[in-house]
């Protein structure tokens, strides 16, 4: 009888661990770098391969870093909304091409649009996993001290835009004035 016991009682903490995770979202994973600085980097700018820019050349105000991809199927389901934003709100959006071929890339801005002012080429993707990237997209809201505030997994949705990261950026708007 207790040689049933142990396998049973074991079974029985294996259903408790699961059903334990299955409540936990995996996009709500907490970065380790909120309220660090951006990792120092060195990255050619998409569109102009002789143009290096480092973390100190970013946006002195708040804006939105996105991670992307022109072989990441969910980065064309944000993409339109990034667009939108960009052109509607005058948001800054600086991009982080991740792992990918630059030429694609570009054709990729030009077919759907470039809601970038600048996109960083990543191909080898060292930058990306300084940041802690794991999966794109990815987008990391940075005030304009160059501080990471929050970051976003999967694609942003117009739910993710209105309730987390507009108060967000009018939050850091309001403080750096």
């Amino acid at each position: 009888m207790v040689r049933y016991l142990v396998p049973l009682g074991i079974f029985g903490l294996l259903i408790v661990a699961f059903l334990f995770g299955l409540q936990h979202d995996p996009r709500k994973i907490p970065s380790v770098l909120i309220d660090k600085p951006v990792p120092a980097f060195s990255l050619a700018e998409l569109s102009e391969p002789d143009v290096m820019i480092t973390e100190q050349g970013l946006p002195s105000r708040p804006f939105l870093l996105n991670v992307w991809a022109s072989w990441c199927t969910a980065c064309l389901q944000e993409h339109p909304l990034l667009v939108s934003l960009s052109e509607q709100t005058g948001i800054t959006i600086y991009g982080l091409n991740y792992k990918d071929e630059r030429e694609a890339a570009l054709q990729w801005l030009e077919r759907y649009g470039n809601p970038y002012e600048k996109s960083l080429f990543d191909h080898e993707g060292k930058t990306g996993i300084e940041l802690g990237v794991y999966g794109v997209p990815e987008t990391f809201i940075i005030d304009g001290n160059g501080i990471i505030r929050h970051k976003h997994i999967g694609p942003i949705s117009g739910d993710s835009l209105r309730d987390t990261i507009m108060p967000i950026l009018k939050q850091l708007k309001a403080e750096s004035t």
